[in-house]
């Protein structure tokens, strides 16, 4: 009996030995870098849920999945903080843009109203440092008007009104009378 126990035994350990062994199970970082194995895994471990509840490589696959999902909500974070730094950087510039065109407009506004003033005087508003003529904006009218002849130039003994009415009162104001010409060569009159 004993060699029946023996070669009973020695069956059993040659059927044990010869018995398929299981591959080890997959670690979350194989399934982090290869997602078709995490997909597979997955589907098999959802097969059949109560058996594959502590099997290490479902463990694992699950692992894995948490581990996916952190880093693209790790992500997406980071790409809303950055869309919202470039959103709040450009509100910045438009603001600043709105402050300085209202400032320039203001400073606009009160340069013409100063211009405006000094044409009352007949004072020419000063130029810009960029050569622009400051009065250019003044409406016609608002200069005083003052025609000085060139030397050498003729006065018409009429004015521009028609003629030249003589004061009766005998005041100071000056009157346009025509003086008679005198030819330069010969001291006549004409």
């Amino acid at each position: 009996m004993t060699r029946q126990i023996t070669a009973l035994m020695i069956v059993v350990g040659l059927a044990a030995g010869c018995a398929p062994e299981e591959p080890p199970a997959r670690s979350t970082n194989e399934f982090v870098d290869n997602p078709l194995l995490l997909e597979a895994a997955m589907v098999r471990c959802q097969q059949n849920r109560r058996e594959s509840r502590y099997d290490q490589e479902c463990i694992n696959a699950r692992e894995a999945v948490s581990r996916i999902q952190a880093k693209e909500e790790e992500d997406r974070r980071v790409e809303l903080e950055a869309r919202s730094e470039r959103k709040r950087q450009a509100l910045r510039r438009t603001q600043q843009a709105a402050s300085e065109a209202r400032r320039r407009a203001e400073e606009a506004q009160r340069l013409r109203e100063e211009a405006e003033y000094l044409a009352q005087f007949g004072v020419l508003p000063p130029t810009d440092e960029a050569g622009a003529d400051a009065a250019t904006d003044l409406p016609d009218g608002n200069l005083p008007i003052a025609v000085v002849p060139e030397a050498g130039q003729q006065q018409e003994s009429s004015s521009v009104y028609g003629d030249t009415v003589q004061p009766t009162d005998g005041g100071n104001a000056p009157s346009a009378e025509a003086a008679p010409e005198q030819d330069p060569e010969d001291g006549t009159q004409q």
